[in-house]
């Protein structure tokens, strides 16, 4: 049972996680309100927090000026290949750096994560270079091999501690039933990391469906040209922002994060906790 001391502070604990969650809802539900409003309710100067006459017109001008079906589809070939791409290269790699410790290792953990330190803006330059002496730029292809290299060392970093919470022992009896290296892990190895690997693959798919600025640097065509960057042709050249169509297609760009992130809440969670917990 709980002391009665122990009433309020749960009862503020409750208070504390209505209010957080309140603050991370709102953004989310002032868009779909948005984006349900007539033209009228959003030249409105006194605005109302829910339509009052609920319209997809925004969504209907927001298809008929840009083309949000082909930059979903590129947003979506993109993100599912680099997000692939990674976790593949990122499993034996980090099953390597874990079982086989030796100052390699070491250095290619810290550099994982003085990496990650690296702004966008210093990269970029010579990042162009290199895709454009590739005949990469204005290329999908040359989009999903940057997103694999910048999400490899998050990858990396958050398998290494499912890895080790593998036990050694099942590899070890693996062995001695005639299993090689790379069969102990497709075989033993990897079926463990399930969790791990989803939660790899959420964020590396959300990370290269969201990011902006190396899809807005490397791609020039309209037609080529991801979600995130599609947003930025409801704004004008003088700031102004053809808000409806806006809310809209901005609503259209984030629902598929929150289906995915619905659909594998639990291997989610289970994977996040297993890995700080075992890690």
């Amino acid at each position: 049972m709980i002391s009665s001391r122990g009433v309020p502070a749960r009862a503020g604990q409750y208070l504390a996680l209505v209010c957080y969650l309140v603050f991370l809802a709102f953004p989310l539900f002032w868009l779909v309100s948005t984006a349900l409003k007539a033209p009228q309710e959003l030249g409105s100067v006194n605005p109302t927090w829910l339509p009052r006459h609920p319209s997809l017109d925004s969504f209907t001008a927001a298809f008929e000026q840009q083309p949000l079906a082909r930059s979903a589809l590129n947003s979506l070939i993109v993100a599912s290949c680099a997000a692939a791409v990674s976790v593949a290269i990122a499993v034996p790699a980090a099953y390597a750096m874990v079982r086989y410790r030796s100052p390699v290792s070491k250095a290619a953990t810290g550099w994982i994560l003085v990496s990650q330190m690296f702004p966008f803006v210093l990269v970029i330059i010579p990042l162009f270079l290199v895709l454009k002496s590739f005949h990469l730029i204005n290329s999908l292809t040359g989009l999903v091999l940057v997103y694999v290299v910048w999400n490899l060392p998050f990858a990396l970093w958050m398998l290494q501690g499912y890895v080790r919470a593998v036990p050694a022992s099942l590899e070890e009896a693996a062995a001695i039933d005639g299993c090689g290296r790379f069969r102990t892990l497709f075989s033993v190895v990897l079926p463990l990391l399930t969790p791990g690997l989803v939660a790899t693959v959420m964020f590396s798919f959300v990370t290269a469906w969201n990011e902006f600025f190396f899809a807005l640097v490397l791609l020039k065509s309209p037609e080529k040209q991801t979600m995130s960057v599609i947003l930025t042709h409801f704004i004008g050249a003088e700031g102004a922002a053809d808000l409806g169509p806006l809310a809209a297609a901005a609503l259209m760009a984030t629902l598929p994060s929150l289906l995915f992130f619905s659909l594998l809440q639990r291997r989610l969670v289970s994977g996040i906790m297993s890995g700080a917990v075992k890690g």
